[in-house]
């Protein structure tokens, strides 16, 4: 799986195995009929069969999802160890990073994990083995952060082109632990003071909030009257790139020079990475094995989605300012920020971990627990 951004966390890993399945023909498994019978090469015998009934790789249908993690891994990245930590190879690593490495292992127990994303992505109507677009990852992504306890991230996708300042300051303004757990409510001062100042009210705590924004740019090919504005996402500093690319053919884009943007590329399949005995995870794979590849803006998929995180309440108000500055000033705009909730909306309900009998990501055994969301329609522009 490929991903960073200017923190110089990278990653690269695309193929998964399930869970003790082990196979020394892994890249070749496709090639070969599922059969009990053994295979002989060169003198030694091998068996073909996986083990399992779901697929052992996720080459063809997950490069979507390991875009998702790439970004979701950069917001982890910010979140622990700031946005200017630089990994450098053959260097002894803070704990938190190999804890972040953790999340996003090839096992069905880790939270991020390609299998929680699949199976996840069975409540947004999209079957084990079929494509996503970025919206559909966008709102897996949104799901299995409820159930991240470590790290607590508030995670808000908008909708209709729309993102509502009100909605993300309801679900990013918390009680510190402390008054949490002491049972204390909030005082009816910050409560009004957040009804009636909006952007300028402070919360008691926050809550890191990651902030995606799926958008369609055009109806075939990216409209050229948002280059400028979407180039300008770039810029900001709480830019956690975009996903998107071309159809069934999926990059994570960190940057643009000129008219020409700056992604990187998960086609690489390489071998499932486990954590080695003393609890550490053998990294190599998960940074850039080549250099970052660029494509003209114009040849984008117009079905993209924004990412950004604002760890604290200050980054979320800087960033309205960028966006009411650079994006808001376009007469065709790229998307919409709204100080209150729109009375013709549903009411905004912030998301809150379903009840099931398990805690963290060992959740999602089975489909029947996907039955506790909501499911969300796929993202639609009703303009251009």
């Amino acid at each position: 799986m490929e991903s960073g951004t200017g923190s110089g966390f990278v990653w690269n890993r695309v193929l998964s195995k399930y869970e003790n399945q082990n196979t020394i023909f892994s890249d070749y498994l496709e090639e070969f009929p599922d059969t009990d019978e053994l295979v002989w090469i060169l003198g030694k015998q091998h068996l073909l069969k996986t083990g399992g009934t779901g697929p052992s790789s996720d080459a063809g249908w997950g490069c979507m999802l390991r875009c998702g993690q790439m970004m979701l891994a950069q917001a982890l990245i910010c979140r622990h160890l700031g946005r200017d930590w630089h990994w450098e190879k053959q260097k002894e690593q803070p704990k938190a990073y190999q804890r972040i490495l953790q999340c996003f292992l090839d096992r069905k127990d880790c939270c991020y994990s390609i299998h929680q994303m699949a199976q996840m992505g069975v409540g947004e109507g999209k079957s084990i083995g079929e494509w996503f677009g970025p919206n559909t990852v966008a709102q897996v992504l949104k799901k299995l952060a409820l159930f991240d306890e470590w790290n607590s991230l508030a995670v808000y996708v908008s909708m209709d082109n729309t993102v509502v300042i009100e909605d993300i300051k309801k679900m990013c303004c918390v009680l510190p632990v402390s008054a949490a757990t002491a049972g204390e409510s909030p005082p009816d001062s910050l409560n009004a003071s957040n009804q009636s100042k909006g952007t300028s009210a402070c919360c008691l705590a926050w809550k890191p909030l990651l902030l995606i924004v799926p958008l369609r740019l055009g109806i075939n090919q990216i409209n050229p009257v948002y280059v400028d504005a979407f180039k300008e996402c770039f810029k900001m500093p709480q830019s956690l790139g975009a996903l998107g690319g071309k159809p069934n053919n999926a990059y994570y884009f960190i940057g643009f020079l000129g008219d020409e943007l700056i992604f990187l590329d998960p086609h690489t399949t390489q071998n499932f990475v486990d954590t080695e005995e003393n609890g550490t995870v053998d990294d190599q794979t998960f940074h850039c094995l080549q250099s970052p590849q660029r494509m003209n803006i114009l040849n984008l998929d117009p079905s993209v989605a924004l990412g950004f995180f604002c760890k604290e309440e200050k980054d979320f108000d800087s960033w309205c300012s960028l966006v009411q500055k650079e994006i808001l000033k376009e007469n065709l705009r790229m998307f919409e920020l709204v100080q209150k909730h729109p009375s013709h909306w549903p009411p905004f309900v912030p998301p809150a971990k379903p009840e099931v009998t398990t805690t963290g990501a060992e959740f999602i055994d089975s489909t029947e627990q996907l039955e506790e969301f909501d499911l969300e329609e796929e993202f639609e522009i009703l303009s251009i």
